[in-house]
């Protein structure tokens, strides 16, 4: 019976009830849309960054990651590439030459580094291959000559399809070695920083000019059947190979996985700050529901209606008008994230200004099961913490007094 009073109470005065509901409808959407946008920013981030640059899981000697100093070896490359390829888990393997070098070009020229590799297994790995925008990606039936860059350092070196580029770098017997290359292709991630600092050419070319033979590598990368599995395949391998570095995309990029709860705090502070804000609203809002009702509610409590009854009476009415406006904007918010991330949002406006930071212009927002779990219990809370002043402004009332007010 209480319940069924507290719904009808609610609906006495429609306009104001409609208010409150669409007000706490709207700001539990644009709260629960923008950490939708955040944490489908960074998911793309992290998923480019695994696709184009890091893969799931990198190998290498412990002491090239220091300084990227290709005499920094890993040997036997083909009986290692055999014992990762056995776990079932593992998609794709592929294996590189990198060092730092010197991209330079008649107009100008840049510190690059410079990776080796072999083309059809780089395929099966990364996704540098589908980012081409101009050229082909080592298509032409003479690969010695060719090298694929990034847009960024193409317009750096003003360097476009067929026009030679000079790669300086240094040799393991600490002599300078140069190598002639005629840009083949030209790639463009999300990354602009990744662009203007990768070139890639084939290993078969690279290997000889630093002085690296055909069984050493400087680098495993290795794909598996998801993110998560990575971490399972990379735990083995680092019993298998314990005198190698063995990384999972979590270690190799730390500041993915912080982003990531960042964005989550982010998301879960934004809501609290909306529901805090929208809390004045609806204590505003119940304050007068008992001013305008303080000789019914007098009359009730001089009939026999009891104090725990009117505080029940008055918590429901909050929390139903709470959770109405609660439920409207968890169900918007719901149809907007199917629809847009399914869709996407292209912010070409900011393309040059996002990609700069590492970030893609098409976002696909999204929000976990999880997080609509804890809006609700938020909102609830907030609905209760929202009827504690006007309860206790009912429950001061003096019945015979109350009824008597006009």
């Amino acid at each position: 019976m209480i319940w069924r009073i507290s719904w009808r109470n609610i609906w006495r005065n429609k306009v104001r009830s409609l208010i409150v509901i669409m007000a706490i409808a709207i700001g539990l959407t644009g709260g629960i849309f923008i950490t939708g946008l955040m944490n489908g920013m960074v998911a793309q981030q992290t998923d480019d960054s695994i696709k184009n640059e890091i893969s799931d899981i990198q190998i290498h000697n412990p002491l090239f990651l220091d300084n990227l100093s290709p005499q920094f070896v890993i040997n036997d490359v083909s009986g290692k590439l055999k014992e990762i390829r056995d776990d079932e888990r593992v998609t794709a393997v592929c294996y590189r030459t990198k060092a730092q070098a010197m991209a330079s070009t008649a107009a100008t020229g840049s510190g690059v580094v410079i990776t080796g590799i072999i083309p059809d297994l780089e395929k099966k790995v990364t996704t540098i291959h589908s980012k081409i925008i101009e050229g082909s990606y080592f298509e032409k039936e003479n690969k010695s000559t060719s090298v694929v860059i990034g847009q960024k350092l193409a317009h750096k070196l003003k360097a476009g399809i067929g026009n030679k580029i000079v790669i300086t770098l240094q040799s393991l017997n600490g002599e300078m070695s140069y190598a002639l290359f005629r840009v083949e292709g030209i790639f463009k991630t999300s990354d602009t920083r990744f662009d203007e600092t990768n070139v890639f050419v084939d290993s078969k070319v690279l290997n000889p000019v630093i002085g690296i033979d055909s069984t050493q590598t400087n680098e495993i990368a290795i794909r598996t059947t998801n993110t998560e599995t990575a971490f399972l395949v990379a735990a083995k391998l680092k019993s298998i190979f314990s005198g190698l570095s063995v990384q999972s995309w979590r270690e190799l990029k730390p500041a993915l996985v912080i982003l990531s709860g960042m964005m989550d705090q982010f998301g879960y502070w934004l809501i609290i700050i909306i529901l805090f804000a929208l809390i004045f609203g609806i204590i505003n809002t119940m304050l007068m529901v008992i001013l305008e009702r303080k000789r019914e509610l007098g009359m009730l409590m001089a009939i026999g209606m009891n104090k725990q009854r009117v505080f029940k009476m008055i918590l429901l009415e909050t929390t139903m008008l709470s959770l109405s406006g609660g439920a409207i904007g968890l169900l918007i918010s719901i149809l907007l994230m199917g629809i847009f991330g399914h869709t996407g949002i292209n912010f070409a406006s900011w393309a040059q200004g996002l990609e700069a930071m590492g970030y893609s212009a098409f976002v696909y927002p999204f929000v976990t099961a999880g997080f609509y779990v804890t809006i609700t219990i938020l909102v609830i809370f907030t609905a209760i913490i929202a009827s504690i002043w006007p309860t206790r402004k009912a429950l001061k009332l003096n019945p015979a007094e109350a009824v008597r007010s006009e």
